[in-house]
């Protein structure tokens, strides 16, 4: 399965949902990410790296900006918002069906958004990684019908 996150600079959220799965290294699962509005070729903020590191996830990334190709290769698109959610689903064809905010997919029942760390302390940005962390829990449990703390289920 090919899961797209997304959300607006792809620098603080998306990038860290992707590392988040990736480094679960989950079998059969492919993860990108992208932002609506991301400057291709930037950096993941400091205070994202900072957080990813604590946690002892090793990842690199560099900024990208949502295209078709990756629209078209994702299986699963996962929006950080209900608004790039909407924007994702004006803008592609390609992407009704399977575009969703990530709290939607997982928790259909709680409010849309992810909440956005930009500009905020170290702690606003360890307090999103949390989110994702338990919503991306939540994913892998959904997609697998494993539990996701025990990976040899999956």
């Amino acid at each position: 399965m090919n899961i797209y996150f997304v959300c607006t600079g792809n620098t603080c959220r998306s990038p860290m949902a992707e590392a988040i799965l990736k480094h679960k290294n989950i079998k059969g699962i492919e993860v990108k990410s992208a932002g609506i509005f991301a400057l291709e070729g930037g950096k993941m903020s400091e205070h994202s790296k900072t957080v990813l590191e604590q946690e002892n996830i090793d990842f690199q990334h560099t900024t990208r900006q949502v295209n078709e190709s990756d629209i078209e290769w994702a299986d699963l698109i996962l929006t950080m918002t209900s608004a790039h959610r909407d924007m994702i689903l004006q803008l592609y064809e390609k992407a009704k069906g399977k575009t969703y905010t990530l709290k939607e997919y997982v928790t259909p029942y709680s409010s849309l958004d992810v909440s956005d760390p930009y500009g905020g302390d170290l702690n606003t940005y360890k307090n999103t990684y949390e989110e994702l962390n338990r919503l991306i829990d939540e994913l892998v449990k959904k997609i697998t019908g494993g539990d996701p703390i025990n990976e040899e289920n999956i």
